[in-house]
């Protein structure tokens, strides 16, 4: 794989850039960058979703890689008399990862700092202490004084506001720390894959995909989707860990660097029977470690590729990471690599005799 500092950079790049559902433009913006230098061809769909397409065999089958641009956030809807700001959440947020949490709303005059808020513990009832805070009790604090000094420093309902945190690399340096894992991994695996084809013949067309608001219901899969009318399609994401202490292997069994997660089936998908064998057999053969795993609550952006057209072979390969939808997860770069591997080695297998099997398996 590229060199360490490289990678690194990228991953950190990624996961800096900020991209709500809906306002995605930093996040692509930073994805154009890095995967343009790979790519035949550039476009969005009318929604804003990057699609970077590399010709192998320009009479072979679609290949499409998804991952998506947005991270969970939140959006201003109003401010009150005395400068705070009330928001809305977007995308799937838990109440009790959220307070006293640092955030920047992403203001018409530039960037504003905020806390989100809430009222202290000393003041609450003892049977309110048991329960945790109404994401409608919470608000964000910018230091404002007003309504109207929040407006001179640029807050104004529809910005964008988003969690806070700094790329880290921890003692164990494959253990990276981040925002947004969720799902910049997805777009860093993509971007990896067109490299690592770059002077290889392959036997297809590919296309690196970064969705938009996969996190409000898999909205950028759909368009996408519709522009490429892929042949085979793979939702790249995060999945769940399970080595983490209080879950049990029922719950979930996945452990970080034990390889990428092949997804057999979640809430917006049965994974395909054929595409899932050729992923298995492909690991096997090159001997890149794999976990199967399911989801039966959530769903990934092939939830709608695969409902494209008429119908897509496709399969979810998802990071075990840690913490997911809050303001820090950690997940282990020897999955993010060998999910790449594994990725390349099946796109080289896939020609048109080949999708030809798959349909009919």
């Amino acid at each position: 794989m590229a060199n360490s500092d490289e990678t690194l950079n990228m991953l950190k790049d990624l996961t800096d850039a900020r991209g709500i559902p809906g306002n995605e433009k930093e996040a692509r913006d930073a994805m154009e960058g890095y995967i343009k230098p790979y790519a035949d061809e550039i476009f969005t769909d009318n929604l804003g979703s990057l699609i970077a397409k590399k010709s192998g065999d320009e009479d072979g089958p679609k290949i499409m890689i998804a991952g998506h641009l947005d991270e969970i956030g939140f959006m201003v809807t109003r401010i009150d008399d005395n400068g705070f700001v009330y928001f809305q959440t977007v995308g799937g947020w838990w109440n009790q990862v959220m307070l006293a949490q640092r955030v920047t709303i992403m203001g018409d005059n530039g960037d504003v700092t905020g806390v989100i808020g809430s009222k202290p513990p000393h003041v609450l009832s003892a049977e309110e202490r048991k329960k945790p805070v109404d994401i409608k009790e919470m608000f964000i604090d910018i230091g404002a004084s007003s309504k109207e000094e929040a407006g001179e420093f640029g807050v104004t309902p529809g910005n964008s506001v988003v969690p806070y945190f700094e790329f880290t690399q921890l003692k164990n340096e494959k253990m990276l720390l981040a925002k947004a894992w969720d799902n910049r991994i997805g777009i860093a695996i993509a971007i990896e894959v067109l490299k690592q084809l770059k002077d290889v013949d392959h036997p297809n067309i590919v296309y690196g995909v970064g969705t938009i608001q996969e996190e409000v219901g898999l909205r950028g899969a759909k368009t996408s989707a519709h522009a490429i009318e892929p042949d085979i399609g793979f939702g790249v994401d995060v999945g769940i860990a399970g080595d983490t202490p209080g879950i049990s292997d029922k719950d979930a069994d996945s452990k970080l660097g034990k390889g990428p997660q092949i997804i057999l089936y979640d809430a917006s998908m049965i994974s395909h029977k054929g595409v899932r064998e050729l992923i298995v057999n492909t690991a096997d053969e090159h001997e890149i470690p794999y976990q199967y795993s399911s989801m039966p609550g959530g769903g990934t952006d092939s939830g709608s590729i695969h409902l494209t057209a008429n119908g897509v072979p496709s399969l979810s390969i998802t990071i075990a990471t840690r913490y997911i939808h809050t303001h820090a997860a950690i997940l282990h770069r020897d999955d993010f690599e060998n999910a790449v591997k594994l990725i390349v080695e099946a796109i080289k297998k896939l020609d048109k005799d080949t999708v030809k099997d798959i349909v009919l398996s």
